[in-house]
Formats: C-alpha cells, structure tokens, sequence
C-alpha cells in the first residue's frame, strides 16, 4: 500500500491525475466506470486471485487503446507473458521515471 500511495504522489505531483485500486476486481469496477482512463498502472503481485498480468491482457482485450504500465520488484515477468502493447518498469522506479513511463504510453 506505501508504494501504491509513492506512486500515487509522485504522479500527482507531476500533473496526473490518478485513481488507486487496492486489487484488480476494484481496478476493473473503476475501469469500466471511467473511460476517460488513459493508463493502466500495475503490479504483477497483486492480492487477490488476480494477478496485474491478468488484469493487463483482461484490459488488452478490452480496451487495446489502453496504455499498460506493469511493475515488480520481483524480477522481470517472460516477455511472452506480457501484453504486446506493454511497457515493463522495474522496481525500485525514480518518480521521474515513472512519470515517463505513463507519459509514452498515454494515449493523445
């Protein structure tokens, strides 16, 4: 939950305007919620029975004008696992790293 709230701030503080969800199914009721979402940010640990890989290709599926951002501190997932459209930040991440991350895979 800290890191959540670090990127949270980070984030904010760099202009974004941001949306937390503690596990996926609370991510995917603000997801279908909000359409103007731009970027999905996710862990690949996540409690609950789905994990942020899940919630990526879930969200690929649904909508694949979504920017993916997946995180872990626990080493890089296979490549082979990741939706294609996809960006990996390895933790620990710079807040201006992040930042950068979610800029490039915002949609304009």
């Amino acid at each position: 939950m800290l890191i959540r709230i670090f990127a949270a701030d980070s984030l904010h503080e760099n202009g974004f305007d941001v949306l937390e969800a503690a596990n996926a199914a609370e991510a995917l009721r603000i997801l279908e919620e909000h359409d103007e979402v731009d970027v999905l940010f996710t862990d690949v640990n996540m409690p609950g029975p789905m994990d942020g890989i899940a919630l990526a290709d879930l969200m690929c599926d649904r909508r694949p004008e979504l920017g993916l951002i997946i995180t872990s501190g626990r080493g890089a997932p296979d490549a082979a696992r990741l939706p294609p459209t996809s960006l990996y930040l390895a933790k620990p991440y710079l807040p201006h790293q992040l930042a950068a991350a979610v800029e490039r895979q915002t949609v304009h």
